[in-house]
């Protein structure tokens, strides 16, 4: 990946640039406003454009909020203005229709925006800062499985699920190819792998191990499903050491699960799962890593993401570039046998044994 290797602005477009960064909060909040007020959706069904007047009178919006609205958003990319009409552009297809983008927009809003107001202190204290906005917990992993306000733990679970939807179906045949018959999937969030799992492998049985509030909601889903005699459940938190994970697994399973954790956090999580194997085990990390990234914009959005971590999430950890997370795997006593980047839209998968 070669994305960062030099300098490609003139100073023109540096300049520019450093507006855009500075204008940044204005041109998110803009945005979002023109996507759910209706005014990009009206535009774009008007091919032939619309004027301004137009717009207005479809609009349940002021006239000022509309044109200041519109205004901005043709500096921001999002109309063109022709013959005194507006049309849309390619970005605002994407704004209005793609769902990367909107899963992505409304984790931003909803969950990050408020807090990140509290970056610098967070990084300060290594500390979520900015979870205070919407209570006080020590991460934001207690305030999903109990009471984090219902428009935030929406859309903080349609940013989780989307990737990993997409990562699963390419995954499973890689993993089940090596046969396990019990595994153990730590994090297992709200039991979206193990369903997956029992619908691929008719054979396999899980242990979910997670933190009780995660545990009781998946517990309730896989019952429901018909599942609860190939599922078992160990309530834990993986941070206390003094808890031991389960034993007797052919694997161990983490997906979008370790780039929770600081480095030493990692270390620790892995030697323990290292002990939860058979002889002949696996550890499998489904994991997205900003330097193994097909396109540039798949290597900002990480990138970015980890200053979510930062502020809201736990204060610690990181989408990790995957150089520092290989050097956890291997100072947890293991090696990685197979390594697969591009699964989904970012992911990779690498399959890990002890080291003997």
């Amino acid at each position: 990946m070669d994305f960062y290797d030099k300098e490609r602005l003139t100073a023109l477009q540096a300049k520019e640039e450093a507006q855009w960064i500075t204008f940044a909060p204005f041109v998110f909040q803009a945005t979002r406003v023109l996507r759910n007020s209706g005014i990009l959706t009206t535009v774009e069904a008007h091919r032939q454009g619309i004027t301004l007047q137009e717009l207005t009178e479809k609009i349940d919006l002021p006239a000022y909020g509309v044109r200041v609205l519109v205004e901005a958003g043709l500096g921001i990319g999002l109309l063109v203005l022709s013959e005194g009409k507006y049309k849309i552009t390619k970005t605002t297809y994407f704004i209005l229709h793609d769902e990367l983008t909107k899963v992505n927009m409304d984790f931003t809003h909803d969950v990050c925006y408020n807090g990140m107001y509290f970056l610098e202190e967070s990084i300060k204290n290594q500390k979520p800062e900015g979870l205070k906005v919407f209570g006080q917990w020590p991460t934001i992993y207690e305030a999903l499985s109990t009471n984090l306000p219902d428009k935030a733990k929406k859309s903080w679970f349609a940013f989780d699920h989307f990737y990993s939807d997409y990562a699963y179906p390419e995954v499973l045949p890689h993993v089940y190819a090596f046969k396990p018959k019990r595994m153990l999937e730590i994090g297992g969030n709200t039991g979206k792998w193990s369903m997956a799992s029992f619908a691929f492998d008719p054979d396999v049985n899980i242990t979910i191990m997670d933190l009780p509030g995660y545990v009781e909601g998946a517990k309730g889903k896989l019952e429901e499903l018909g599942y609860g005699h190939r599922i078992s459940f160990h309530p834990g938190n993986v941070l206390d050491e003094t808890q031991k994970f389960p034993q007797g697994f052919d694997a161990v399973w983490m997906s979008q699960f370790l780039d929770c954790f600081s480095d030493d956090e990692i270390v620790s999580i892995l030697t323990r799962a290292k002990q939860a194997l058979n002889p002949d085990g696996h550890i499998f990390i489904l994991e997205t890593f900003w330097d193994r990234q097909r396109f540039e914009a798949s290597a900002f959005s990480l990138q970015q993401t980890s200053l979510y971590f930062t502020v809201m999430a736990n204060g610690n950890s990181q989408m990790y570039d995957s150089k520092v997370f290989l050097e956890c795997v291997k100072r947890a006593g293991l090696d990685v046998v197979e390594d697969k980047d591009y699964i989904g839209v970012s992911h990779t998968l690498l399959v890990c044994k002890p080291v003997k």
